[in-house]
């Protein structure tokens, strides 16, 4: 890549290969199962091979991403109960840099007011089991959990009769807090809000 890119151009670029990787248009041929060929030759290895493709072009992203400090950072903006805040966040499919993570840090309070302000009266349940699971907490057992948090993002699930919003909590790098890849050094906690007597979805 000679061209330095945005970091909205490289949101796009990832999401066209992945398109391609998933329909099949770029393969890593050399990727094997087991690493027996005897064996690999009764397994079906598309679908890794689609995969493999597609971790070694992000990781190219990536390493884009480091050498011209482009920013992983997109702004969004979630509206509960009349009220309405911007906050970053990194993408999913990027990474964040050193100064990434000063942004995210910086925002962290006011993300935790407007969650606190709009948790208000509904009940707390934090997840586990890679979300299958949740277990009902008290506001005190968030209060602790925040004591070890670095940043913060937010999301909710909305229709007419149902709202749940979820905050996440996390330390590290984000990029590998979500699936607990990075941990202990990086990772994070999601406490979902729901109306008393509600479950979670998310």
């Amino acid at each position: 890549m000679s061209k330095v890119y945005t970091t909205e151009e490289l949101i796009q670029i990832l999401a066209a290969e992945r398109q391609a990787c998933l329909k099949g248009e770029r393969l890593k041929l050399e990727v094997t199962v087991s690493g027996n060929p005897l064996i690999d030759q009764f397994i079906q290895t598309d679908g890794l091979q689609k995969f493999t493709a597609y971790q070694d072009f992000k990781n190219a992203i990536h390493d884009h991403q480091r050498e011209y400090q482009i920013s992983g950072i997109i702004w969004k903006e979630v509206s509960v109960k009349g009220k309405t805040l911007r906050y970053p966040e990194v993408d999913t499919q990027l990474i964040a840099l050193s100064s990434d993570l000063a942004i995210l840090q910086a925002a962290k309070d006011s993300i935790l007011e407007f969650w606190y302000e709009v948790s208000a009266g509904m009940d707390l349940y934090l997840s586990f089991n890679n979300s299958k699971q949740h277990q009902l907490i008290s506001i005190a057992d968030v209060a602790r959990i925040v004591q070890r948090t670095e940043w913060a993002s937010l999301c909710k699930w909305e229709n007419s009769n149902f709202l749940e919003i979820v905050l996440q909590l996390g330390w590290g790098k984000p990029e590998e807090a979500s699936y607990k890849r990075g941990r202990p050094q990086s990772g994070s906690e999601f406490i979902h809000a729901v109306n008393p007597g509600n479950h979670p979805i998310g």
